[in-house]
């Protein structure tokens, strides 16, 4: 990787870093796609890595705000939906896959904001776990589902609650790599070479934090999801 696009790199991690500081998910919807432009030998293993870095940052910043009881929920969907996923990858073809991932994202969304709100239950909160874990594993962006469950929580909660089940959920994907020999030292050195980067979105994010009140947080939060679909339909 030349100096130019290492800048180009460190730029995108500290705008994706922001965001996710911010909202609560994103760093990976961000950055995969310039990171995939760059050098995709990176990925997945570069955004697990930063992805990981941030929520442990975000998760002990919102500590006090943290849902526990409700990350443990996401992840008990989790696991069964990351096994999941990785049966469609398997067995379906990847375009009828990421459509129809997409098309549920979507619908999501577009239920919101005509009214939708679902309580984040215990049921709510396993489904959306569970279809994390299948659009996380098909498509490397997982944040969406559990944002439209959570996204009626307060901007710390929110934010918390989510680097909560995302540190937990990374753990299973870099477990996941390195059983599998998909994580080499290069990406781990180039990881680690870019969390002056993350850390200066993180820091940056608290000119973002006081704007964003329920309603702005969930507007943006809806509009990362969208986001989200319409670029697995495209990257798909």
């Amino acid at each position: 990787m030349s100096g130019a696009e290492f800048a180009i790199v460190a730029v995108t991690i500290t705008l994706a870093a922001g965001l996710q500081s911010s909202i609560g998910f994103g760093l990976g919807l961000f950055a995969a796609p310039v990171i995939a432009l760059v050098d995709p030998t990176l990925l997945p293993g570069a955004v697990v890595i930063l992805g990981t870095s941030v929520a442990l940052m975000v998760a002990v910043r919102e500590r006090a705000s943290i849902d526990f009881r409700g990350a443990g929920w996401a992840m008990v969907g989790r696991v069964p939906g990351t096994a999941v996923g990785a049966a469609l990858v398997a067995t379906l073809p990847t375009r009828g896959l990421s459509l129809a991932l997409a098309a549920s994202v979507l619908a999501g969304v577009g239920l919101s904001i005509a009214g939708w709100r679902p309580e984040p239950r215990r049921r709510a909160v396993v489904a959306a776990g569970l279809a994390s874990g299948v659009m996380g594993t098909a498509t490397a962006i997982g944040g969406p589902p559990m944002a439209l469950v959570w996204q009626g929580s307060s901007g710390p909660r929110m934010r918390g609650t989510m680097s909560a089940y995302f540190i937990a959920g990374s753990v299973f994907s870099l477990v996941a790599l390195l059983a599998v020999g998909a994580l080499e030292a290069r990406t781990v050195t180039i990881a680690v070479a870019l969390l002056p980067a993350l850390v200066l979105g993180f820091v940056l994010s608290r000119l973002v934090r006081p704007w964003l009140d329920a309603n702005r947080l969930r507007t943006a939060a809806l509009a990362v999801s969208a986001a989200g679909a319409v670029l697995v339909v495209v990257a798909g």
